[in-house]
């Protein structure tokens, strides 16, 4: 059976899933996405990804034609129109089709577009013994340029970023923001252990505050693992005990070599094991 596409509230197969090509989500890349997991049939902190949906659809001024209780729905519609039990759905919405041009005035009709399908990001056998990546030479957007906090359909900062990573034989790559500190991977927020304690990027190093990120920092604490946010540079990565990436359709992935050196012992570490274990739980719970 085709894949069933939602569109502004019709069900479309996904040979027939369209929209105009003169929609700037496509010319200009005017528009915001999240990217949420369904697990067991449930979607994993639906109501997180929708408040942030919205709330970068709010930093650029593109308001959403629904509610966010019918757009939850919608969601969840979409998911059990295609009978999947795992999940990765992408959820979109475009500024709408307009005349050529930038002006946002000229636009109409913002298309909201949900798929719901499988996806299998990164290898088996990089969750269990830890994959490498590089540092880009490719930096963050300058936050004064383009917050990194609103999840726009513009991608092409992380997409240079991910070329340079798949260049080196790396499916991940590790970037820098303005000032020369880590921010996070292409698509996944990052985590080094160092001397038993967990750090991460705070928002203002410039990166995506993740649904994931926040749920693997929830569990620490509740598991007794001291976290906490911090600037880090390169350094702190290459001398690190242990590293993971996280995000929706990464899950917990651990990394053990950056820039071809061996993170601690080049093997998987117990926090990132621990942590790895504890969110498989939680998102069956």
């Amino acid at each position: 059976m085709s894949l069933q596409i939602y569109i502004n509230g019709q069900f479309f197969s996904k040979e027939d899933a369209k929209i105009s090509v003169y929609d700037h989500g496509l010319l200009y890349g005017d528009g915001v996405f999240e990217g949420l997991r369904a697990y067991s049939g449930k979607v994993f902190r639906l109501q997180q990804h929708i408040d942030r949906l919205y709330e970068s659809a709010r930093a650029i001024m593109l308001e959403i034609p629904m509610t966010m209780d019918a757009l939850s729905a919608a969601v969840n519609e979409t998911v059990a129109k295609n009978s999947l039990q795992d999940a990765y759905i992408r959820l979109v919405v475009t500024r709408g089709s307009g005349a050529l041009g930038l002006d946002p005035n000229k636009t109409s009709n913002p298309q909201i577009i949900i798929i719901a399908d499988s996806i299998t990001l990164y290898p088996a056998e990089f969750y269990e013994k830890g994959m490498a990546i590089i540092t880009a030479s490719t930096i963050r957007n300058h936050p004064a340029a383009l917050s990194p906090r609103i999840k726009s359909l513009n991608y092409l900062n992380n997409i240079l970023a991910k070329i340079e990573g798949l260049q080196a034989g790396c499916v991940e790559a590790l970037m820098l923001n303005h000032k020369g500190e880590v921010a996070e991977c292409t698509g996944d927020n990052i985590f080094i252990v160092k001397d038993g304690v967990l750090k991460t990027p705070p928002t203002d190093a410039g990166i995506l505050e993740g649904i994931t990120r926040n749920a693997v920092i929830d569990l620490a604490r509740e598991h007794g693992i001291p976290c906490i946010e911090t600037a880090m540079t390169r350094h702190d990565v290459i001398v690190a005990d242990e590293c993971f990436l996280t995000g929706s359709a990464a899950e917990v992935i651990p990394v053990v070599k950056v820039d071809s050196r061996s993170i601690g012992d080049g093997q998987v570490g117990p926090i990132s094991k621990k942590l790895q274990s504890a969110f498989k739980k939680m998102v069956r719970m």
